[in-house]
């Protein structure tokens, strides 16, 4: 038995190193965690329990014979997080740059199963040169048997993934298909071709940070949820995520002790300007809301002209989508449709409730918006909330102008609860505007037609430029003082903690892609 067990331990600590102490190092001089050391500062101490550490791979060709190392360029396995069960795997660059194989693949399938049979949420890292070109097909198949389960699990369990490190070619679907991506910055990127090989066929010039770097994919693309200066804040990052998510589709959301007290917040009030043109930061009116220090933005540098984050109101989580005067007015285009109807589908598909802060001109004009799909982008924002189900409440805090009143949780789409601030304008359009057109020819005549246009403004503004007309219509169920909103929403959620909604027998709905 002395034998057996020296054996055992002899494998288990050639497991632990990886591809050895040189490389290593070298991820260190890289400003990377190893594999393990990023399961461990993810995980609660002591709580990760390994499972296929002694896994190795069966390729024979091209001297893979000779290179055998334990658990074949995966760490994968179970373990806590504040307490909660979460599978993992993370890809470790150490062992054939990470690159995938048919048993490496096995592994993280292994492991996606468990999580989906234990209800417990699945958490990628991912770092790895690819699929392992030894092995030809295999390696292509392993990646398509991935790609199937983070289709099966979706609207399941959770899924995270952590790029920290390169994902190129096919690997990069599997983070596409899950629900949160963090990216780590300067030493992780994503792309489908790389830099050599769009040099030969477009003749741009581009590097790797520059083509799938945590920036591009942060900001232009909208592929990464978040970025993280190194390993460590991005660990940390993933915590926090967890912290407002269920273990599964069958559970509600984690709440926090909250012992109510005096809800009033006099600050909110203060927050909009008399001046409908004059921008302010709706974070501030977010921020006035929710459990002080809870909001966790997701999507903060993409599509800036909508808010969308996690938050807890009375300690227990909300998903929270709001425009943004700050930039571009609030105005809803493609990508902040697009990243709105994104985070409003996560939300219905885990129990967590959304709160939608209004202040919306309406949808952006131009060509570029039209030729590169605004109705299909747009209808898709609109599909989103009018298909969830889980308590869903709106907040008209100045502006709802035309088709996006309708798309922004109104009342006629199924919102349970909208409220406004007495200072809110519900209309088709700006008083301006619709005076120009509605008063065009009696403004034209005029001796004076500043003078009249301004009087018909004046006019127009009178009769809807308020939100009296949608209260007096049961459009909006109540005008709140801004002080009060706070308070209304906590009674309003925890009077809508049970809803339940009977949707229509299908197999699915064919939301606009």
């Amino acid at each position: 038995m002395k034998d057996n067990l020296e054996e055992l331990r002899r494998r288990q600590e050639a497991a632990r190193l990886g591809g050895g102490q040189k490389r290593i190092d070298k991820q260190h001089e890289n400003k990377k965690l190893t594999a393990r050391e990023r399961v461990r500062y993810l995980l609660d101490a002591g709580s990760f329990e390994e499972l296929g550490s002694l896994v190795t791979h069966r390729t024979t060709d091209f001297g893979m014979a000779d290179q055998q190392y334990y658990g074949d360029g995966v760490v994968t396995g179970y373990g806590t997080i504040d307490g909660r069960l979460v599978y993992v795997f993370a890809q470790d660059f150490t062992v054939f740059g990470g690159s995938l194989s048919e048993t490496h693949a096995e592994k993280i399938c292994k492991t996606m199963d468990l999580a989906v049979k234990a209800g417990a949420p699945l958490i990628g890292l991912n770092d790895s040169g690819g699929a392992r070109i030894q092995e030809g097909v295999r390696s292509l198949a392993g990646y398509a048997d991935i790609f199937y389960r983070n289709v099966r699990a979706s609207g399941v369990v959770p899924q995270l993934s952590a790029i920290m490190g390169p994902c190129a070619g096919g690997a990069v679907y599997s983070p596409a298909l899950t629900d949160f991506i963090v990216m780590v910055e300067q030493t992780s990127y994503m792309f489908v071709t790389g830099p050599n090989v769009v040099r030969t066929v477009t003749n741009e010039s581009v590097d790797s940070e520059e083509l799938g770097g945590a920036r591009a994919h942060s900001t232009k693309s909208g592929v990464a949820h978040r970025t993280a200066p190194n390993d460590a804040a991005c660990l940390q990052d993933l915590r926090k995520l967890l912290s407002y998510l269920p273990q599964n589709n069958r559970e509600q959301p984690p709440a926090v002790p909250y012992e109510m007290g005096s809800e009033w917040r006099e600050d909110l009030g203060n927050l909009v300007p008399g001046n409908p043109n004059q921008p302010y930061d709706m974070k501030e009116v977010i921020r006035g809301i929710v459990d002080p220090d809870s909001f966790f933005e997701i999507h903060p540098d993409y599509a800036d002209n909508i808010l969308t984050g996690f938050a807890r109101l009375a300690g227990r989580p909300l998903g929270v989508i709001a425009n943004q005067p700050l930039s571009l007015a609030g105005v809803l285009d493609r990508d902040s449709s697009r990243k709105a109807a994104r985070f409003t589908r996560f939300c219905d598909c885990f129990n967590i409730p959304l709160l939608v802060l209004v202040d919306v001109p309406g949808f952006l004009p131009g060509t570029d918006q039209e030729w590169n799909g605004i109705i299909v982008h747009g209808a898709k924002l609109l599909y989103a909330l009018s298909e969830a189900t889980v308590p869903r409440i709106t907040l008209i805090t100045r502006k709802a102008y035309g088709g996006a009143y309708d798309v922004m949780n109104s009342k006629h789409i199924g919102a349970d609860l909208n409220y406004a601030w007495p200072g809110a304008e519900i209309a088709v359009m700006g008083a301006k505007g619709a005076s120009e057109i509605i008063f065009r020819k009696e403004i034209a005549r005029a001796e004076d037609p500043e003078k009249k246009l301004a009087e018909k403004e004046a006019e127009y503004a009178e009769k809807f430029a308020n939100p009296y007309r949608a209260a007096g219509r049961g459009f909006i169920d109540e005008v709140i003082e801004p002080r009060e909103t706070r308070r209304k929403l906590i009674r309003g959620f925890a009077s809508l903690q049970h809803k339940e909604v009977e949707a229509p027998r299908r197999k699915h709905g064919n939301i606009p892609l």
